[in-house]
């Protein structure tokens, strides 16, 4: 009898906290659905396709795009990625590879102090040791902010999915004779790649939606250019920029910015899916 009473406790609680996940993901959903639907109203009217063609208008202006925004993000959004991801797997690596490493404590308090540190005073630092340094603001700088962002998930997520690979293939490898540093690379980190993988994509879609750091690093540009080392436009700086001005058109064009850049992570990721799936 108590036995039967104690499987049904167990049953009912399984089904209490099943719909309390199921309750949970509606709601995060739920506003999900409703952001990406209040921007779409506000700015699917400027979605034409002068907005991916041509430059922005001067101020009180009305038409244009932001063509010059959308390349700029891609360019810089990118470069910080190349920067930040032989980076964050390196030092995630070493955190969970060599935990008696000298420089194992060190890395781990720095990656915690830099996840933690505002974007805006990234930015500062990025100015003061780039910008400065160069006289002119650049979309190097900018992805180097970026990076900074970038490096510190990159290497906690990739230091939390490799502690999961089980010890056995680490030793498989070094019974065959293999050197450490190669069972890592050839082992170790495909066993760990589809996690690796969500690391980045997270890393990626926190940074790609700042507006703070650039404000100090690439700055903005009004004119579409593809030369990292001058001033450069991103979609997240423009639509801080036109969230603020007086212009309906620009609040428009915020918007549809801010769907673009949406739009813009979502393929970055599916792309990013797809090719672990491939080599898989």
């Amino acid at each position: 009898m108590n036995r039967d009473l104690n499987l049904r406790r167990r049953y009912w609680r399984d089904r209490l906290m099943l719909l309390l996940l199921g309750i949970g993901t509606v709601l995060a959903l739920l506003v999900l659905f409703l952001v990406m639907g209040y921007a779409l109203v506000n700015g699917v009217a400027a979605l034409n396709w002068d907005f991916f063609t041509k430059d922005m208008k001067p101020p009180g202006e009305t038409g244009g795009g932001l063509r010059q925004a959308i390349v700029g993000t891609i360019i810089v959004d990118g470069l910080g990625l190349l920067l930040a991801l032989p980076i964050g797997i390196a030092a995630g690596s070493l955190l969970a590879e060599y935990p008696d490493h000298p420089l194992t404590p060190p890395i781990r308090t720095l990656a915690d102090t830099l996840n933690g540190m505002p974007a805006i005073l990234k930015g500062l630092v990025v100015f003061v040791l780039i910008v400065k340094p160069m006289g002119t603001f650049s979309g190097f700088a900018g992805a180097v902010a970026l990076g900074f962002i970038m490096v510190p998930i990159i290497t906690r997520a990739t230091e939390g999915v490799l502690t999961l690979v089980p010890k056995e293939i680490r030793e498989a490898g070094l019974a065959l004779g293999l050197p450490r540093w190669r069972v890592i690379l050839s082992l170790i980190l495909p066993a760990a790649r589809a996690g690796i993988v969500t690391g980045v994509i997270l890393a990626f879609a926190r940074a790609a939606g700042e507006a703070a750091p650039l404000l100090f690093t690439s700055f903005g540009n009004p004119f579409l250019t593809t030369d990292p080392l001058k001033p450069m436009d991103t979609l997240p700086l423009r639509l801080f920029q036109f969230a603020i001005s007086p212009y309906a058109d620009w609040h428009r064009q915020a918007w549809a910015a801010g769907l673009v850049l949406f739009a813009l992570i979502v393929l970055a990721s599916a792309l990013a899916r797809w090719a672990t799936r491939r080599r898989l």
